[in-house]
């Protein structure tokens, strides 16, 4: 114990000894180990670290790559703010398409639609029904019958298999039962089968090639396809010419039947025919619903008002042609029942220019089928009854013309000159009279002049021949009515009409407000005058059923009947306003309309009420009504205004339920006996009339 004491106090001694490396002591190796342990720990602690930081979330890196082409901006430009909104428009979509308008004959832009920036991504079709409605009550009945029904036949099936099997079973039994007393050995039978050879079905197919398909797509403008349709037409026509000179053929090209005239298709007679019938189509579908009024329509409210009757408005024609015009005439034609032709002019003396003549036809509404332009304003018209393609024209420089409406020519194919003759004021009614000991064709003429004209149609010119001269007429007292009446100076004629069973016999009406019977055989005087209007009379007519019969208007707002037999009229009306012109109807004796400068038309039937007008309708606003004319076929009238338009309209039931409609394909007896009731008609008004004059 004491040797260790000491030994531990004393001091120790450095030496140094030489050792192998295989002789270290094992103290270095254990801090070795003790050092490699430490560090693999430090590396599985930094590990389980990394482990944890995984599980921790990390925000993402960014890094901001600017463009090459980016423009730099300093912070006070980063500051302001721009305002941008979002809208749900469709890029892509074209925004200057173009429509072209019928109506209005022009282009015009398509305005935008509700659905054209819509995009449909997916739809179909369904339908659902709410358990409570009627509709599923319905549906869930249907449904119901139709279960019992099959349910019933197939019970009713089955119950027909089992009767019929329970029979079979029944009879089998019988057979089996049944003993057989026969001769013939029943055991003799032999059973025989043949097997056949069953072919194999076989199945052929072919595969091909589809043929390639190319998509071509492109956008024409107006102004190229006219370029296209200028250099076909130029080509075909560079070629009719080369045809020509190889052929050195004399014949127009228009007279040449080949291929000459076959080329130039657009601008043939065949193509203007077909689009003629293709536009009249498309005017059909596009008014369906008034074509429909027109033949089918009938107002049924008239059967609850006796004595009222009513006019459907169909059709307004106009045309771009005949602005600022006033319709100045109006006729129908004899043979095409649907065509009809407008005057147009002035009666304004300050505005005078050129006039239009326009043919329209119920086919086609939106534009007349044949313009014609004349230098002077036209003041009337009228068509040939047996030659319905000839129209005499009278203008208010007082000529007359002739048109041939069949022929493409705008010019007439007669023109009356100074040379020739011709009036010296305005021309205000021409009329065609047929004349059968006559060869050539001729038409009467009346103007403020005081001329009454015949016009023959020569070979080359119209020759002109004064009928009568009108004269002014004084006033004569009732005790000088027997005595020759004196004359001074010329009356002005407005209108005359010929009475349609004697030719010989017309009327006339002046500016002074008198009637003159006159006659062709007496053109030196008047047969007879009527005093009953104190202003200019506009029109006369005679009645189509009744030899004696004739309306006359004023401008002093009142119509009157007359009998030509008397020199008092009959019946008068006053419909407080200027009376432009009278018709009566060609389906009835006693129905007749008129026309007022305040837009009005007129329908009276003197058979239901001689007093009152069974119609009074207001037509057009801020215009006065000019001209009106009956329909010989259908029960329409057209009216005309002083603004350029024809409105036509449709008769009620009340307005023509007593006429007879004067077909020309009816025999002659059920014509006459027709025309026989129309004038007994008449005949009862005028009896009633003169009894009540009578007893006053």
């Amino acid at each position: 114990m004491v040797s260790l004491a000491k030994t531990a106090r004393s001091p120790k001694k450095k030496t140094s000894i030489g050792l192998h490396p295989k002789n270290k002591p094992k103290r270095t190796e254990e801090k070795l180990n003790a050092a490699s342990i430490r560090k693999k720990k430090e590396r599985k602690l930094a590990k389980q670290l990394e482990a944890d930081d995984e599980d921790i979330y990390q925000e993402p890196l960014k890094h901001l790559v600017a463009p090459a082409n980016q423009i730099s901006l300093t912070d006070n430009e980063l500051r302001v703010e721009i305002t941008r909104v979002l809208t749900g428009d469709d890029p892509n979509r074209p925004r200057n398409i173009s429509k072209f308008n019928f109506k209005d004959r022009r282009f015009k832009p398509d305005p935008p639609g509700q659905s054209d920036h819509m995009a449909t991504h997916f739809t179909i079709a369904g339908c659902s029904l709410h358990r409570e409605s009627s509709d599923y009550e319905t549906q869930k009945k249907r449904e119901d019958e139709k279960e019992a029904a099959e349910e019933k036949t197939r019970k009713a099936f089955i119950d027909r298999e089992l009767s019929k099997e329970n029979s079979c079973n029944e009879t089998q039994r019988e057979v089996e039962t049944h003993t057989v007393d026969n001769d013939k050995n029943q055991f003799n039978y032999t059973e025989r089968a043949a097997q056949t050879f069953n072919y194999p079905f076989r199945e052929r197919g072919m595969c091909t090639e589809p043929p390639p398909v190319l998509h071509f797509s492109s956008a024409v403008s107006q102004w190229e396809i006219y370029d296209c349709y200028m250099n076909e037409h130029t080509n075909s026509s560079m070629e009719i010419e080369k045809l020509r000179k190889a052929e050195n053929s004399a014949k127009p090209a228009a007279v040449t039947s080949g291929t000459e005239v076959g080329r130039d298709t657009v601008h043939s007679k065949h193509m203007a025919r077909a689009l003629k019938i293709m536009e009249r189509l498309v005017n059909q579908n596009a008014d369906d619903e008034i074509f429909q009024d027109f033949k089918y329509w009938e107002d049924a409210s008239d059967q609850y008002r006796d004595g009222e009757g009513s006019l459907l408005p169909l059709w307004r024609f106009s045309t771009d042609h005949t602005k600022k015009k006033q319709v100045t005439a109006l006729t129908w034609n004899p043979r095409h029942a649907d065509l009809f032709a407008v005057g147009y002019g002035s009666y304004d003396f300050m505005r005078q220019g050129s006039g239009k003549i326009c043919c329209f036809t119920l086919k086609n509404t939106s534009y007349p089928e044949y313009i014609f332009s004349t230098e002077s304003g036209v003041m009337c018209l009228d068509f040939h009854p047996l030659y319905p393609s000839l129209l005499a024209v009278g203008c208010y420089d007082g000529s007359v013309l002739v048109y041939n409406v069949c022929n493409n020519g705008m010019r007439p194919i007669y023109s009356s000159s100074i040379r020739t003759g011709k009036h010296t004021d305005p021309v205000w009614q021409v009329s065609w009279h047929v004349d059968d000991m006559g060869k050539e064709l001729g038409f009467f003429s009346i103007s403020t002049d005081g001329k009454v004209a015949h016009w023959t149609m020569s070979k080359n010119e119209l020759n002109m021949e004064p009928v009568m001269q009108l004269k002014l007429v004084q006033h004569t007292r009732k005790d000088e009515i027997e005595q020759e009446t004196s004359m001074s100076g010329f009356a002005g004629g407005c209108c005359f009409d010929f009475n349609q069973k004697h030719c010989n016999l017309f009327i006339v009406g002046t500016e002074e407000g008198r009637i003159h019977k006159c006659s062709k055989a007496y053109s030196g005087q008047y047969l007879a005058t009527y005093e009953g209007h104190h202003m200019p009379v506009y029109a006369v007519k005679w009645n189509p059923f009744h030899e004696r019969v004739f309306l006359s208007c004023s401008a002093d707002w009142t119509v009157k009947l007359w009998d030509h037999s008397a020199d008092y009229p009959i019946m008068s009306f006053d419909l407080g306003c200027s009376v432009g012109d009278i018709c009566w109807s060609p389906h009835s004796s006693t129905v007749f309309g008129a026309v007022t400068s305040d837009g009005r038309v007129h329908v009276y039937d003197l058979a239901e009420n001689k007093h009152e007008p069974l119609c009074i309708q207001k037509v057009v606003k801020r215009a006065k009504l000019t001209h009106l004319s009956f329909s010989s076929q259908d029960y329409i009238i057209i009216v005309g205004d002083d603004r350029g338009g024809v409105n036509s309209l449709k008769l009620s039931p009340n307005l023509r339920k007593l006429g007879l409609p004067m077909d020309s394909g009816g025999s002659h007896e059920t014509r006459t006996d027709a025309m026989k009731v129309q004038s007994s008609k008449m005949d009862k008004i005028l009896l009633t009339a003169d009894v009540k004059r009578t007893i006053a």
